[in-house]
């Protein structure tokens, strides 16, 4: 499921464009090509950043020194991209840690967010089916024998029956809104921290999001 988000930034008089964090972190993976990295190496990290710090205390030292220190020697992306890549890095675990942060960054890669709904109704079908030259019919399977008596004789015939499966099963679907939620949630809380302390040189994340519950709205 694609979500067409374009970015109409407004400018402040000291050059800081307003995005949403979706429209942020979706610049940082598409234009700016940024990775996660969870290692944190110090030769990435900024001076005077620890090894499990925190997101705040890492965007709060990026915007002191207005930059990310690196070694140097090739193109970097930009800072901001940067500071995406650590603050998705030190994803906290109530938030999903590291699977919930490699979930965000390939999403964003391909201008996706999660699919919530399935699209066709609960089915009850066959699990095999086996053609004759008579038609199509479902795949059965013995049961065992069964006897019965019929006209003073003892008779046994053979019971059979067809194995099912459940396509688009209602639960299915409650599995497709959690992950949603989770998601979502995680993008709040880097919005939040985004806000809070700041972290970027050239954007300033808005207080905008995705719709939490679009299942709601697309069953009005």
């Amino acid at each position: 499921m694609t979500m067409q988000m374009p970015i109409r930034a407004t400018r402040r008089s000291h050059d800081m464009r307003e995005v949403s964090i979706l429209q942020l972190i979706e610049w940082a993976f598409q234009r700016e090509k940024v990775r996660i990295d969870f290692e944190q190496g110090t030769q990435h990290r900024p001076q005077g950043a620890l090894k499990g710090y925190g997101m705040e205390h890492i965007l709060m030292r990026q915007a002191e020194l207005g930059c990310r220190v690196d070694g140097g020697g090739t193109s970097e992306p930009h800072p901001d991209a940067d500071a995406v890549a650590d603050a998705l890095a030190v994803l906290p675990e109530g938030h999903g840690g590291q699977r919930m942060a490699m979930r965000i960054g390939e999403l964003a890669r391909a201008g996706q967010v999660p699919s919530w709904h399935i699209p066709e109704k609960t089915r009850v079908v066959p699990c095999e089916w086996r053609t004759t030259k008579h038609g199509t019919f479902a795949q059965t399977e013995s049961a065992g024998m069964l006897s019965y008596m019929s006209r003073g004789k003892l008779r046994e015939v053979e019971v059979k029956y067809c194995p099912i499966t459940i396509q688009n099963h209602p639960g299915d679907a409650a599995a497709l809104r959690r992950e949603y939620l989770g998601w979502w949630g995680a993008l709040l809380e880097l919005r939040d921290t985004f806000r809070i302390y700041g972290g970027l040189t050239s954007y300033v994340v808005t207080e905008a999001m995705p719709p939490r519950t679009p299942w709601k709205d697309a069953a009005r």
